[in-house]
């Protein structure tokens, strides 16, 4: 099958370098001599019809802006059959010879299973703070994310210092505690609680006393959202150590900003990649950055649950506090 037309969509919770991602998908492919259609909400766009021509100028400036000019949505509808039929025939009625999908591991399942059903030629491209993608090292977005909450610790620590307080420090995570290990460790914090690890807070409320009781005054522990929240965990460790405690959420500040270099050049090299990949008639793969390469992932490997190794993360905190 020869390609002549593809279309490239941001779909699920967005990730700084998505901007840089889509830029280099539409331009590249121009050079290649493409016709690149931009979907606007994910897989909703493709299911309502919201697709647009794209050229070199609709990409312009874009190189150093977070969140997506595609703009990105959750869509239920796509799941259904019939959402899945609409998509199809958008696709038939543009003459779409192949997808390029950007996003983490949910929008990968999603294409993979439209994939299976309607055999329309798809790439994924790894993008999401939660660096979720089994089989790849680093997500775009991750570096970004992980930065932005690190330059927020630190500016905590200088009140935790000065005012000699517990604080807690809520990061994003639902299923993974990936961001809350890295910036607890390159933060120099005292504790850090992820998902995949039962929570002891008796445990960390005894290491607080004994810290006090030989001069540590300040604290700082980083906890995942989906081990708890912050704020339920600063009122136990209040109520059970009787000392101050702060509970502070960073939210959704880890998603935006402006991609830092390794985002963007992350994004760039997999861009191109994606565009060589449909050309070259692969389908049903994501790529991404292992072990200082960029490779090619099967979405049936990609989707599955990835480990996080975490001993050797806490090994050091707990020895570097």
């Amino acid at each position: 099958m020869t390609i002549k037309k593809i279309a490239v969509l941001t779909t699920g919770g967005d990730a700084p370098g998505m901007n840089p991602v889509i830029r280099s998908v539409v331009r590249y492919g121009i050079n290649q001599k493409l016709e690149v259609m931009g979907v606007f909400r994910g897989w909703w766009g493709l299911i309502n019809d919201e697709l647009k021509v794209l050229d070199q100028r609709s990409v312009s400036g874009i190189i150093n802006q977070g969140g997506t000019i595609l703009k990105t949505a959750r869509c239920a509808e796509f799941r259904t059959e019939e959402g899945q039929a609409r998509a199809h025939e958008n696709i038939k009625k543009y003459n779409i010879d192949g997808l390029v999908v950007i996003g983490g591991n949910g929008s990968f399942s999603a294409a993979h299973a439209f994939y299976k059903k309607y055999n329309v030629p798809i790439i994924g491209i790894a993008a999401s703070i939660d660096n979720d993608i089994n089989g790849i090292d680093y997500t775009i977005g991750t570096d970004t994310a992980v930065n932005t909450a690190l330059d927020a610790i630190d500016k905590i620590r200088d009140t935790a210092t000065s005012m000699e307080r517990i604080f807690v420090v809520e990061v994003m995570g639902r299923e993974s505690g990936f961001i809350a290990l890295t910036v607890a460790l390159a933060g120099g914090c005292e504790d850090v609680l992820i998902p995949e690890k039962k929570i002891d807070i008796e445990e960390v409320c005894h290491e607080i006393v004994h810290g006090n009781l030989i001069g540590k005054m300040s604290w700082i522990i980083v906890v995942a959202e989906g081990a708890g929240k912050a704020e339920d965990i600063a009122g136990k460790i209040t109520e059970m150590t009787g000392l101050e405690t702060r509970a502070v959420v960073l939210g959704h500040v880890q998603r935006g900003g402006r991609p830092t270099a390794f985002s963007r050049d992350l994004a760039l090299n997999l861009g191109t990649m994606a565009v060589d990949c449909l050309i070259a008639g692969k389908t049903d793969i994501a790529v991404g950055l292992t072990a200082g390469k960029v490779i090619e992932v099967d979405f049936e490997t990609a989707i599955q649950k990835k480990e996080l190794k975490f001993n050797n993360f806490l090994r050091l905190i707990r020895i570097l506090t």
